[in-house]
């Protein structure tokens, strides 16, 4: 169980979109959360591999590779 107190402008907007789409508060809160963790962990992960200075190439370089260069 997670409680947090929001601004009242961003309350209003969460409010708003819950009652538009019928989805409930918590719903986009629990996706919120759910999308900001999966970013954040993908940028921890790419941070430490910078850190452990392996070797990386460019996502132009990865697409020739794979033949998906366009």
């Amino acid at each position: 169980m997670l409680g947090i107190r929001l601004e009242s402008a961003l309350e209003r907007r969460l409010e708003r979109l819950a009652r538009k789409t019928g989805r409930s508060k918590s719903y986009y809160a629990r996706e919120a959360i759910r999308q900001y963790l999966e970013d954040r962990e993908d940028y921890l992960l790419g941070i430490a591999v910078l850190e452990r200075d392996e070797p990386t190439i460019s996502l132009k370089q990865l697409e020739r590779r794979l033949g998906l260069a366009r």
